[in-house]
């Protein structure tokens, strides 16, 4: 997706379809989508492209996005496990919403009404990252990754410390993380 694409914001309490860098530029509320991959307690995480027009280099959820104005967040899920990552078959479950504003940087703002995917991996999940969204992904312990973001949080994007911090319940469910 270019930095020219239209995501669907709110603009005079309407939602509209607004080019995705004014969104930010702005910061416009707007819809966006977050998937975590799960293979029993680890989590499949990425680490973005230094391409990226924000954060790039930071690590992330397996994958977020905007998704395209009507695009139903469950498509959109799909369609971004498969363009970022070359992750196809997986069945995403919807986990909830959440809501947050966010600098991330350049003079850029998230503020974005996200919903919530998880999707369970069979042990012997492939995928290809696409070098233009991803530089590295790694399976981890959600137990660790918390530990790892306590730690170094200027190593991880705004949003997933914002998620590890206040949606732990929503998208792991029962695992013990302490």
């Amino acid at each position: 997706m270019s930095n020219a694409a239209m995501i669907p914001a709110w603009l005079d309490g309407t939602l509209q379809p607004i080019e995705k860098l004014a969104v930010h530029q702005r910061g416009l509320r707007h819809k966006a989508v977050s998937v975590f991959v799960m293979r029993d307690d680890q989590v499949l995480i990425q680490q973005r492209a230094m391409c990226k027009y924000h954060t790039p280099g930071l690590w992330a959820n397996t994958c977020c996005t905007h998704p395209n104005f009507e695009e139903s967040a469950e498509d959109c899920a799909m369609r971004r496990l498969d363009e970022e990552l070359g992750i196809k078959g997986l069945s995403p479950e919807f986990r909830g919403q959440v809501e947050y504003r966010a600098d991330v940087g350049g003079g850029l703002i998230e503020h974005e009404l996200v919903d919530m995917f998880r999707a369970e991996a069979p042990a012997d999940l492939k995928f290809e990252p696409n070098p233009d969204e991803v530089m590295a992904t790694r399976w981890v312990s959600a137990y660790e990754l918390t530990k790892e973001v306590e730690a170094h949080p200027d190593q991880f994007t705004a949003w997933l410390r914002i998620y590890l911090a206040q949606h732990q319940d929503r998208i792991f469910g029962t695992l013990t993380l302490t």
